[in-house]
């Protein structure tokens, strides 16, 4: 039951940061015992980099969707470009739906074994 420090951002995701103390069941200079416990906490005003990127790739595809409202509007010009812009939201769809779920197995995966 060693001491570690620990990172909490704003959305509710967290890290393990640095060691702080040993406790009583391990002796050895620069050696855990392997159980982690909170000493601190030191809240973060950022997101997780996974949330990060989902919010970058949210502002890519709602700018995207700007886009086609703008060339729908303007006419059917702009076919080849309307046609990429739906690709585009597509895979960005897939991309967040991807690091959706990496976030919700790394939440499911707290307390096991890495």
């Amino acid at each position: 039951m060693c001491f570690f420090d620990q990172v909490m951002w704003t959305c509710g995701d967290w890290k393990w940061d640095r060691f702080r103390q040993h406790c009583n069941r391990e002796y050895r200079t620069g050696e855990t015992c392997g159980m982690k416990l909170v000493y601190a906490v030191a809240r973060s005003n950022d997101k997780c980099k996974i949330c990060q990127k989902i919010d970058t790739k949210l502002r890519r595809r709602a700018a995207e969707v700007t886009k086609i409202q703008r060339w729908q509007s303007e006419g059917s010009k702009l076919k080849a470009s309307i046609e990429r812009s739906y690709e585009i939201i597509k895979d960005l769809d897939q991309e967040i739906y991807q690091l959706q779920i990496e976030k919700q197995r790394k939440t499911q995966a707290i307390g096991k074994a890495r």
